[in-house]
């Protein structure tokens, strides 16, 4: 490890050792937030330079790109996050033994969390806006296709900290290249866990080389079950929101599952997703149903690699079963364990879904377009954890805690 490197761990370590998260940090996210705004033309011309070192036919695109509303977006996900109450210093369990020792459980900061990301400036804010209520420092290592916007947003959040007398160390960003990736993935004694946010590629790649604690997001690999009892209006919406909101994120649909009773439907159900030009790739029965009916240009055969394929594209699977249960076999095969839904008017069957499904979220008659720390009310999220060890699904604020144990005595000793 380098010592510029080594320099900047050791600065981060000790603002998160002597940051006092109960200051009026509610006070300085809303000052950043405004900074944000007032310098959203400064932002975008930095965005255009990554931007234009892009294709725009790349899917990393529409996740790199920041708009005057994007920005608006992420100050008010901030302002969000501002006025929740403080995870801190909660009494998370409490009791008093029989020798008269009292035991308190307390929700404490982890210390310092590294994020490593791809081309989204936006993950800049929401982990230090999550972050620093939390009373967590930051180090970030964000993509080169992002190098310029993360630059920018990180000086407005310094000059954010400085305006309110915080140290700016609370955030550091690390340089592009893979050597600092490699560094902050065993920085061990400086780091306390690495959050990989990004593509299946870097989420393996930094569970194989971390030493430092990893919290798992993984790859979003969504479906939609379509079953036998599901209104057509309500499936039309769905799916259409699911897929083509913005094919980019992790939560957008990959493969859609349609009970065999439903295919003569399926055209009108799906084929709104012509007008996004969704290329489907559909199994034999979908096919024979599409054909005709769908442009055959978007229309293709499907393959074994047609599913358990996070599209992050304006490209979609589809599944034709017989009932619930091979639905739910497929699920159980293909997913990823992100987000999974059922349209259905069955209750009995919404309950088999929601009960056997094993995902981080997963939803009846609703779009997975949802799965989203802000729309789950935690104003923003830092990642959303497929795992299910500490958190799983969006964390927010809570899931950057950790606990300590307070105990006091009258002079105790133990026999």
């Amino acid at each position: 490890m380098n010592t510029n490197i080594l320099s900047v761990f050791t600065r981060v370590r000790q603002a998160a050792r002597t940051f006092d998260a109960f200051d009026d940090t509610e006070h300085m996210l809303c000052h950043l937030a405004g900074l944000l705004e007032e310098n959203a033309g400064a932002i975008l011309a930095a965005n255009r330079q990554d931007l234009e070192r892009m294709n725009p036919a790349d899917p990393k695109y529409d996740r790199l790109k920041l708009t005057e509303k994007r920005i608006a977006d992420i100050a008010g996900d901030m302002r969000s996050v501002a006025v929740l109450p403080s995870p801190l210093g909660r009494v998370l369990e409490q009791t008093t033994r029989p020798n008269g020792l009292e035991i308190v459980k307390l929700s404490v900061p982890v210390g310092v969390i590294g994020v490593i990301y791809e081309a989204r400036p936006n993950v800049t804010c929401d982990v230090f806006s999550l972050c620093v209520k939390s009373g967590n420092a930051c180090i970030l290592k964000g993509g080169s296709d992002a190098c310029y916007s993360n630059k920018a947003l990180v000086e407005l959040i310094h000059q954010a900290l400085a305006h309110c007398n915080m140290s700016r160390d609370m955030i550091a960003l690390l340089p592009p290249g893979r050597e600092s990736t490699l560094d902050l993935l065993n920085a061990r004694g400086w780091v306390d866990m690495v959050i990989p946010r990004g593509g299946q590629g870097l989420i393996d790649f930094v569970c194989r080389n971390a030493t430092v604690p990893v919290i798992e997001t993984g790859a979003g690999i969504v479906h939609v079950y379509l079953d036998k009892t599901g209104d057509r209006e309500k499936a039309c919406a769905i799916i259409n929101n699911a897929k083509t909101r913005r094919v980019s994120v992790c939560n957008a649909l990959d493969c859609l599952i349609v009970h065999s009773s439903r295919l003569k439907e399926l055209p009108s159900i799906i084929g709104v997703l012509a007008d996004a030009q969704v290329l489907l790739h559909a199994d034999e029965r979908a096919f024979h149903a599409l054909a005709g009916h769908y442009p055959a240009d978007l229309l293709t055969p499907a393959d074994e690699s047609s599913f358990g394929t996070e599209f992050l594209d304006y490209k979609m699977a589809v599944k034709t079963v017989d009932d619930i249960r091979e639905a739910l076999e497929h699920i159980e095969r293909y997913g990823s364990r992100h987000s999974e839904a059922i349209i259905s008017e069955d209750e009995a069957n919404i309950e088999l879904f929601l009960s056997s499904v094993d995902a981080a979220a997963v939803y009846a008659n609703a779009s997975t377009a949802f799965t989203d720390g802000a729309q789950f009310g935690m104003g923003a999220e830092i990642g959303i954890s497929t795992q299910k060890l500490h958190a799983r699904g969006p964390m927010g604020l809570n899931e950057l805690t950790s606990c300590k144990w307070i105990i006091r005595g009258t002079g105790q000793i133990r026999p």
